[in-house]
């Protein structure tokens, strides 16, 4: 572990955990929780994540909240917890409630038609399984290539999408393993500011590992404390760097064990 912030202070944060009215936990997924993989869809939480993640679930003294950019449909089968916690997916514009609710986007026809040239474009492609269109973003998976292929493959689709994405105001974003053209408006700091305004002054934490945590980590500055968990370091806003899967665990049995009033 490796603090970043030479203001932060984890002995006083924990015993603020532990006294507080009031928890809430942002994780991030592929990267954080869980170790990539070639395919996006053999995925599962790093071995001893999903036991801790039930005993917070099972006290109740956190409030959980997965915040990825996979769509929010997917998500509860691979976390594989005993109760399904909210979810916001596909960077903020996909929230499932606890209670199984989902909410999603209404984009207008413009940006509709962009997404779908995006498709039928990146299909020329043939990319196969490589080629995700998810409620507001339309995604190309490089993870598995190696990185001259991936390149030029993102090349040629970037010469394309930047077209498209133009009369719609969408956006292309690279995120750890492919390129994105997304509708702008939200990301996952739009989930962190919601979850946190909904809330009366939580300890707050975000877990996240590519930069579109970024956005989540910049939404919690000043507001709680932001956690960058990846092998290799990279210029970030987080406070902390940890290393999974080991020091996540601990960092993991600590906050569920400060929220237990036990220090």
């Amino acid at each position: 572990m490796r603090i970043l912030n030479a203001d932060v202070d984890l002995d006083r944060f924990f015993q603020r955990l532990a006294r507080a009215s009031e928890r809430v936990l942002f994780l991030d997924f592929d990267g954080t929780l869980a170790p990539f993989r070639d395919n996006r869809h053999d995925v599962a939480p790093y071995e001893g994540v999903r036991e801790r993640l039930n005993a917070m679930l099972t006290a109740g003294r956190t409030r959980i909240v997965v915040v990825t950019g996979r769509v929010v449909e997917e998500m509860p089968e691979l976390l594989g917890l005993n109760a399904t916690p909210e979810i916001w997916g596909t960077h903020g514009w996909e929230r499932r409630h606890p209670d199984g609710t989902v909410t999603g986007p209404n984009l207008d026809a413009a940006t509709e038609t962009a997404l779908a040239q995006a498709v039928e474009h990146a299909s020329a492609l043939e990319l196969g399984d490589r080629l995700e269109r998810k409620p507001a973003t339309v995604a190309i998976h490089t993870r598995g290539l190696s990185d001259t292929a991936a390149e030029e493959l993102l090349e040629r689709a970037r010469k394309v999408w930047q077209r498209l994405a133009e009369p719609s105001d969408a956006q292309l974003q690279t995120f750890d393993g492919g390129l994105e053209m997304r509708v702008p408006g939200r990301d996952k700091g739009t989930a962190v500011t919601t979850v946190m305004d909904e809330m009366d002054d939580p300890v707050a934490a975000y877990l996240g590992d590519d930069l579109t945590d970024e956005d989540a980590f910049r939404a919690l500055d000043g507001r709680g404390l932001r956690l960058l968990v990846r092998e290799q370091f990279r210029q970030t806003a987080a406070d902390v760097w940890l290393r999974p899967p080991v020091e996540l665990l601990q960092w993991l049995d600590r906050w569920h064990e400060a929220s237990q009033g036990d220090l």
